[in-house]
């Protein structure tokens, strides 16, 4: 699968004249939520759904700067998922030199609309069974095409 691709804003630089790091944290997210609808799993149905998904925890490295205007694409991918936590990982590369910009992770868990923990496997099938299948899908992949 193609990751979700962007081009470097203007607005993202930091007086360096490159990407500021709170900017790779947003760019997760918004892969995070083009990776979900991707597999079948549409946040914003869930949210309708009455199901949230908070973020427990991110993480990510730096390997290289990202400047004004670069085309980069984030490669999330699910590596871990029992129905009631997932944690992702995400790549970001940069498209034109194909080299890894920064890499990192979240986690997050399930809640229903009163803000206790709940099973996807019972709350939503459906998509319990899409990230059952990406998951799937993520482990069939080649390591070769790793570039972390």
């Amino acid at each position: 699968m193609q990751g979700y691709e962007l081009r470097a804003q203007y607005y993202e630089t930091d007086q360096m004249g490159i990407i500021h790091h709170s900017n790779y944290i947003r760019w997760f997210e918004s892969a995070r939520i083009w990776y979900m609808h991707q597999v079948g799993a549409d946040y914003r149905e869930m949210e309708e759904m009455g199901i949230l998904s908070p973020v427990l925890e991110v993480s990510c490295t730096y390997r290289s700067m990202v400047h004004f205007d670069d085309v980069v694409e984030v490669v999330p991918k699910i590596e871990k998922y029992n129905g009631i936590r997932m944690e992702l990982s995400y790549q970001i590369l940069d498209r034109q030199a194909g080299e890894v910009r920064a890499v990192g992770r979240s986690s997050h868990c399930f809640l229903d609309r009163e803000g206790r923990v709940c099973s996807l496997k019972k709350a939503c099938p459906a998509y319990h069974e899409a990230f059952e299948k990406a998951v799937e899908v993520s482990r069939t992949v080649s390591s070769g095409n790793d570039k972390e």
